[in-house]
This record gives structure tokens, C-alpha cells and sequence, in this order.
């Protein structure tokens, strides 16, 4: 009698096909890609399996190949499903091979020996101990399948597939024959079932559907017992236990499908949850008030920035370091650290280098096109760091760039939910953060130098309006004075103070005649300029401060210097920052150290060079003396943005500003210009 009950089972799952063949395009996945040819080698097996009028191969003593066969597809199918729940890898030199394969290979040669060679029938003698070998090395291989699982305790899997296992063997040397295969199947199917929760985690239609196929195809697993089940008739299904497991199949078929469609809904419920939460994100951080005057004002508000990305993304560990006027990086805020993470922090900052750091070929992106690296700290500790001790030896940082340097970063760890990977959409606010806060830092420091330059004009103006309102009285002064030293009958006493008071009051006109020609408006068009007339000015207005300060100035210009081309006003504020951080470099030495400041001048081959030189510390990078809040040598207060000022001068001015160092001490810089 043709088993015509069974055709609609294979008819439905034959239509299943495209459906997990779309799946696998849908996803691309390791998983889909099992469970589609894992049905589609079960099809093979039915098609082999079932009598279906004149078609029946399932005589292994006339068709011995068409059986190995559809025995070999049926184990392959059962394992690609328990792979696909557990897919486990191990390495063999450079490549990476899913257990299932070593698993079922000595199966496959069981089958295809079994059936094919000796036509279902256990041969004997020695021969037999084939059988039992290909079980135990596939054992071997499941028994280390099973406990390369992470994330449930080994000894529960391992119990399992050793119980198993043992059965199975019994069954090899008890019964023989095909029928230990037929049970391998069965419980393979059943483990699956079982599987489908563990790895899914959750109670559904698509999960109950799935585990009641599994469940349901394994219960062919009465045939292969050396004893009869309740259900099963002198060891074989009856006619509804049959159409139970064949249904089984479509079932499970069905019940895989609503998984997927199931994990497909979570994934998009989850996604417009992540887009929410960035949107919420982002308006949060917009509303953070970063606008500030002063750039030690902006970054002293770190911790506050700090303390919503904490309230607001998944990390809830955040630092920021940014780069100070001492040339090195300074942890300016954090939150979400314990304090003895946040002292090692601390410490660890100001020994990250600044060239090169977070530059993108020396670190690796957490994400494809990212802006969010995955930062190694370990080249910066040093050893018995706490960082060690604490496992906070990796972070991801976004850096804050400048037009030369990283000029700092957000550091992040403690993700919430560790487990689950970090998106682009956890990062995408975070480094608009990022982009936000470099922006308003840079114009904060464009603002500093507004704000300063502003100063200086005003200062110019003052100076002007009290050189005019001094020039009168000090004409009169300086005439009577000269009237009183004609004077014949006057004793020598007075003559002596007479001569003073021309002498000082001469003195005087030279302050504001160097007064007048600094608070001189000065329009953007070069010109000729005395350098001898420009430096004369400045040792004569600032000398004063270098002898407050007990610094040895000294000043050595050449004779016959040619005039420059350039702005005189510029070029004379450039000069004066050269200065000024000289005065500052030597001031950080120590009372016994002679503290020298030298302003030297010379012709050099249609070039005007002028060198400010100092008795102070040198320059750590000299290449990098003209960066923006990169101060050489490293100090307290920020200066070297007056170098970074000075340098841009001297572009505009067609010239050049370099730094040198002396040996055994001491460091200068050298400004170089067109002469006219």
C-alpha cells in the first residue's frame, strides 16, 4: 500500500524551501544557511524514505547506494540543526572549522559502509570493531563540542552527550545493523529541541512549533531501541505515531520560519528603540551650554559634559583629557570612575604622548567608518599601574582633532549590557558630541585671541593719547630747563641738577617718541621697516621688566642692517612674544641658575634674522614649538599660544619662525625675514 498520507508532508516541506532559501538572502547568516540545507537534505531523505507507489528505494538489499544515501542525508541534516544552535569553532592552523564537521564525517563512513559496502547487514570478526571506532571518535568529537560551549556550566553538556553517547555504542554492539544511526539522528533532534530554548530564550509560537517538530521527529528513536515502547508496535510506529513523525517536519519547518521572523521583529523593535534613545540622546547633549570666554572656563566644564554622557548613552564610564598649555594632556573632568581608577587616570594622562596619539593608522576603529577607536592603554602604563589591577587596560575613545595635533578625547567604558554589541547608533551622538565640543573649543580660542588683540589695540590707543598729553608739558619742561642751564650766574650745584632734569626729561621723549610709533595705526600694506629702530623701541620700553624680573638682557644688533618688508606693527608684536616667553622659560629656573635673555640681529643673504635667545629649559619637540597650546618647555601656564601667534605673523609677513636649542642648555627662536 503506497504511503500517500506522507506525500503532503513532503509537498509542504518542498515549498519551505524557498521561504528558508529567502531567509538565508535576507540575512546572511551561518544560521539560516543550516536550517536551509538542513531541510533540503531532510527532502532528500523523504524522497529516498517513503513508498510513494512505484517509488520505493528503501530496500538497502536492492538499492544499497540509495540508502547510503538518504541515510547520509538525514544525519547531515540533523547536524546541520544542532549546528546551527551551536555554532562552535576550532582552530586548525590558520582556519577555523565548525565541529560539526569532525562530528559527522565518521558518521557519513558509518552510513555509507553500512549500506553501501555490506547492505545493512553487521559484519563480523574484526571487521565489526569499524563501526564502534566511527562512533567513539564522533563521541570524541561531540564530547569537545560540548564543552567549548560557553555560557552554561560544562559539565551539564558534556553528562549529556556522554549518556548518549554510551547508549548509542550499546545499541552498536546490542543490535548492530543501521540502527544505531537511526538513533543518533533521534537524538540529535531531540538535543536540537532542547537547544531551541536554551539559545532563544524565550517562550513563543515559533519556539514551541520548533521544539514540538524536533520533539516529534525524534521519536523514530523507538526503532532503534533494543525494546519495545508503549507506542511502538514489535518496535516499529503504528499508522498515527507515523503520520505524527512525518507532520513532525513541517512543524519544526514552520516553527523555524516564525523564529526568524520573530528575531526579525525584536531586531526592528530594538532598532527604532536605539534610534529613540540617540534622538533623546542628542537633544540632550544640545542642551548642554558650552559657549565660554576663556578656554580654561570651557574645559573646566568637562565633568559636566561627562556626567551626561553617563546619564544619557550606554557607557556609564566617561573621561575627557585635553591638551594644556603645559604641552601635555590633563584629565579634566570624569564621571562614573571610583577614585582610585580616576587617580590612575589622572596619572596616565600626562604620560600619553601627543604625536601621533589616536591617529587612525595607529589605532583600530570600533566600527567600519567610525570615528570611535578601540584605544589600548597598556603601552602607557607603567608597571604596578592600578589600571592593571583595576582591568581598565582598553577603552574606546573619540578624539577632539586640531588642525596639527589631537588636541584631546572622550575616553568611555563600563557598557551597560555587555553582551550586546555597541552600533553605530550607540556612537553616532557621542562623536556629534565630540565634533561639538572641538568646535566650540577652537572658537573659544579664536575668541582668547580676539579678546586679546582687542586689548592690545586699546592698549595702542592709551599709549598714543598719553604721548600727546605728555609732549606739551614736557616741551615746556625741557625749554626752561635749557633756558635755566644758559643762565651764567648760577652756582655749579644747580647746573648739576639742571642737567638732571634735561637728561631724564630727554629720556622721557625717547619712551614716548617709542610710544607714539607703537600706537601708530598701521594699515595691512607692507612696508620698509628698521629693525634697528624696532628692537631699539623694545629694549627700551621692556627693559625695565627684565631687571624687576633679575634677567640679564642683553641686546646685540649689527651694523647697517637693511630694512625689512613688512607690517611694523605685527612684526613688533611677534618679536614681543618671543619675548615674553623667554622671560618666562628662564623664570622657571632655580635661583643659583643664571638666567640670560639675548636679542641678537643680523644680515644674512637678503634676509633679516632676529634671534631670541634664553638660558632656560629646551625644547622637548622643537618641530613642534609653534603648535597651539603645545608650550616648550613644559610649564604651568599656557604660552605657547603667543608662539603659535608669532609663527602666524611671520607667514603673513612672507618670513619664517623656527626653534633651535643650544648645547649644553638653553633654547631660541629665530625669525627670519625678507629684507626690503
Amino acid at each position: 500500500m503506497p504511503d500517500s498520507y506522507q506525500l503532503p508532508a513532503l509537498v509542504l516541506t518542498l515549498l519551505l524551501l524557498p521561504a528558508f532559501c529567502q531567509l538565508y538572502l535576507r540575512f546572511r547568516n551561518a544560521r539560516t544557511l543550516l536550517w536551509f540545507l538542513g531541510f533540503l537534505f531532510a527532502c532528500l531523505r523523504m524522497l529516498q524514505y517513503y513508498k510513494l507507489g512505484v517509488w520505493d528505494y528503501t530496500s538497502a538489499v536492492e538499492h544499497p547506494w540509495i540508502v547510503a544515501t538518504g541515510q547520509t542525508a538525514i544525519l547531515i541534516s540533523s547536524a546541520f540543526f544542532l549546528a546551527s544552535l551551536t555554532p562552535m569553532r576550532f582552530r586548525l592552523g590558520r582556519v577555523r572549522v565548525l565541529y560539526v564537521i569532525p562530528f559527522i564525517l565518521p558518521l557519513i563512513a558509518y552510513a555509507l559502509l553500512i549500506y553501501g559496502v555490506y547492505g545493512g547487514v553487521t559484519p563480523s570478526g574484526t571487521t565489526f570493531l569499524l563501526f564502534p571506532a566511527l562512533g567513539g571518535l564522533s563521541l570524541f568529537v561531540a564530547c569537545a563540542w560540548a564543552i567549548s560551549h560557553r555560557g552554561i556550566p560544562r559539565a551539564l553538556p558534556l553528562g549529556l552527550c556522554i549518556l548518549l553517547g554510551a547508549v548509542g555504542l550499546w545499541i552498536c554492539f546490542r543490535i548492530g545493523g543501521g540502527w544505531p544511526l537511526t538513533y543518533v539522528e533521534c537524538a540529535i533532534h531531540l538535543t536540537t529541541a532542547l537547544l531551541v530554548f536554551y539559545v532563544f530564550r524565550r517562550i513563543s509560537a515559533g519556539t514551541l512549533l520548533a521544539a514540538l517538530g524536533f520533539i516529534g521527529w525524534s521519536l523514530n528513536i523507538g526503532e532503534a531501541l533494543p525494546f519495545h515502547l508503549g507506542f511502538f508496535h514489535a518496535g516499529r510506529p503504528g499508522l498515527v505515531e507515523e503520520r505524527i513523525i512525518v507532520l513532525s517536519k513541517v512543524v519544526a519547518a514552520i516553527g523555524m520560519i516564525l523564529i526568524a521572523l520573530e528575531d526579525q521583529l525584536a531586531t526592528n523593535q530594538a532598532g527604532e528603540k536605539r534610534e529613540r534613545h540617540a534622538r533623546q540622546e542628542m537633544e540632550a547633549y544640545t542642551r548642554l551650554n558650552l559657549a565660554r570666554r576663556r578656554v580654561e572656563d570651557f574645559d573646566g566644564q568637562a565633568a559636566t559634559v561627562c556626567q551626561s554622557i553617563v546619564e544619557n548613552s550606554r557607557f556609564k564610564q566617561s573621561a575627557i583629557i585635553l591638551l594644556q598649555g603645559s604641552g601635555r594632556y590633563h584629565l579634566s573632568g570624569s564621571a562614573g570612575f571610583d577614585d582610585a581608577t580616576l587617580t590612575a587616570l589622572e596619572a596616565l594622562a600626562g604620560r600619553i604622548p601627543v604625536s601621533g596619539f589616536l591617529d587612525p593608522e595607529n589605532v583600530t576603529p570600533t566600527l567600519e567608518h567610525a570615528q570611535t577607536f578601540d584605544l589600548d592603554l597598556t603601552p602607557f602604563l607603567v608597571p604596578g599601574d592600578d589600571l592593571t589591577r583595576l582591568k581598565l587596560t582598553t577603552v574606546q575613545a573619540i578624539p577632539l582633532r586640531g588642525r596639527t595635533s589631537t588636541e584631546g578625547a572622550i575616553l568611555l567604558a563600563g557598557l551597560e549590557k555587555p553582551h550586546d554589541p555597541i552600533t553605530a547608533v550607540d556612537l553616532l551622538p557621542l562623536e556629534v558630541l565630540a565634533t561639538r565640543l572641538q568646535a566650540l573649543r577652537s572658537h573659544t580660542m579664536m575668541l582668547e585671541k580676539l579678546v586679546d588683540a582687542e586689548k592690545f589695540v586699546g592698549l595702542g590707543q592709551l599709549a598714543g593719547n598719553v604721548t600727546r598729553q605728555l609732549n606739551n608739558p614736557l616741551t615746556v619742561i625741557l625749554g626752561y630747563a635749557s633756558l635755566l642751564d644758559e643762565t651764567e650766574d648760577l652756582n655749579p650745584q644747580a647746573h648739576k641738577a639742571i642737567e638732571a632734569i634735561l637728561t631724564e626729561a630727554r629720556h622721557m621723549r625717547l619712551t614716548l617718541e617709542s610710544l607714539a610709533r607703537i600706537s601708530r595705526p598701521q594699515g595691512d600694506q607692507m612696508a620698509a621697516i628698521s629693525v634697528t629702530e624696532l628692537l631699539s623701541d623694545l629694549e627700551q620700553l621692556h627693559r625695565s621688566e627684565f631687571v624687576q624680573r633679575s634677567i640679564d638682557f642683553r641686546v646685540q644688533i649689527a651694523p647697517a642692517l637693511p630694512r625689512i618688508l613688512g607690517n611694523a606693527q605685527q612684526v613688533r608684536q611677534a618679536v614681543l612674544y618671543c619675548l615674553q616667553y623667554a622671560m618666562d622659560a628662564v623664570e622657571k629656573l632655580d635661583t643659583a641658575q643664571e638666567k640670560t635673555v639675548r636679542l641678537e640681529a643680523v644680515a644674512e643673504k637678503g634676509h633679516v634674522q632676529i634671534l631670541v635667545a634664553h638660558s632656560g629649559a629646551k625644547f622637548t619637540v622643537p618641530a613642534r614649538a609653534f603648535d597651539p597650546f603645545v608650550p616648550e618647555p613644559t610649564g604651568e601656564e599656557s604660552t605657547s599660544l603667543g608662539l603659535s601667534m608669532c609663527a602666524s605673523i611671520l607667514r603673513e609677513n612672507n618670513g619664517k619662525a623656527s626653534a633651535l636649542n643650544f648645547e649644553p642648555r638653553g633654547a631660541g627662536i629665530l625669525l627670519e625675514l625678507q629684507a626690503a
